[in-house]
């Protein structure tokens, strides 16, 4: 269904790309996909990288597409959406992922007729390994929610969710990519301190935590069962995690969530 679905983008920065990346890798057509973008030489590189439409007009790209996303920054989403007009968002499906925009206000600017579907990725959808979730307007239907979930499905993971759940979503996985990060770092800092090459201690530790999440996906089982397959009695492993126990490893990770959770809901206020 989704092959045979035009598309049009608002806005092509890093995530519209890595949408694209993910609907040509999916079997979209090339030819049924247009991006709107003001920048002429960001217009250029997505036209001759990928072989797509482009246009500098955001009606044209509305107008183009069956489904249109909105990949905006959310400073400018009221701006972009009075743009297009009532006409031009005419029984679309607007799939949104403008980060604190709630799907009321886009649906205030579009035409009654118009879907609604938001949307929290994070930045592994650069690499095709994203996890997202989605959550319907009013007027969307459970084959919208079907679309949304295909096409976030080809950048990795995508799970449906109340809207009123992805300010936790945000703090979790969203702001997710920065913890993990900032835990490779501190891996690889350790495996300095103990004499490894830069290098080395990067690639251990960036693979480390990748073996481990496919481990947790894969086998299904729940992380605290994987945690005690590595923990032998009186081993190095249990040595280490006392340590994160006793310097509060889980609180920390959990206080950091709410605290992203907390902030999210701050600027979805305005």
């Amino acid at each position: 269904m989704l092959r045979e679905k035009k598309i049009g983008f608002i806005g092509g920065g890093n995530m519209a790309e890595a949408i694209i990346k993910g609907l040509l890798t999916g079997g979209v057509p090339c030819g049924n996909i247009t991006v709107a973008e003001p920048l002429e030489k960001r217009k250029t590189y997505l036209s001759e990288h990928y072989e797509i439409g482009t246009t500098g007009n955001n009606c044209d790209a509305a107008l183009f597409g069956d489904i249109v996303i909105l990949a905006v920054k959310p400073q400018i989403c009221l701006e972009a959406l009075r743009a297009l007009g009532k006409k031009s968002t005419e029984r679309k499906l607007f799939i949104s992922i403008m980060a604190g925009v709630p799907t009321k206000t886009i649906e205030a600017e579009l035409s009654e007729l118009a879907r609604v579907i938001r949307v929290m990725p994070n930045t592994p959808a650069l690499v095709l390994e994203a996890a997202s979730a989605i959550s319907p307007g009013v007027n969307a239907t459970q084959d919208d929610v079907s679309l949304a979930l295909e096409i976030f499905s080809l950048l990795g993971t995508a799970s449906s969710v109340p809207e009123k759940l992805l300010d936790a979503v945000t703090g979790l996985s969203g702001s997710g990519p920065a913890y993990v990060f900032t835990f490779i770092e501190a891996l690889s800092d350790a495996g300095v301190k103990n004499g490894l090459p830069r290098d080395v201690a990067t690639r251990l530790a960036a693979q480390t935590v990748f073996g481990s999440a496919k481990m947790v996906l894969e086998t299904g089982e729940h992380a605290a069962l994987l945690k005690e397959k590595v923990t032998s009695p009186g081993g190095t492993t249990i040595a280490g995690m006392h340590v994160l126990e006793k310097e509060g490893f889980r609180g920390i990770v959990m206080t950091a969530v709410d605290a992203a959770t907390s902030r999210s809901t701050e600027l979805g206020k305005g």
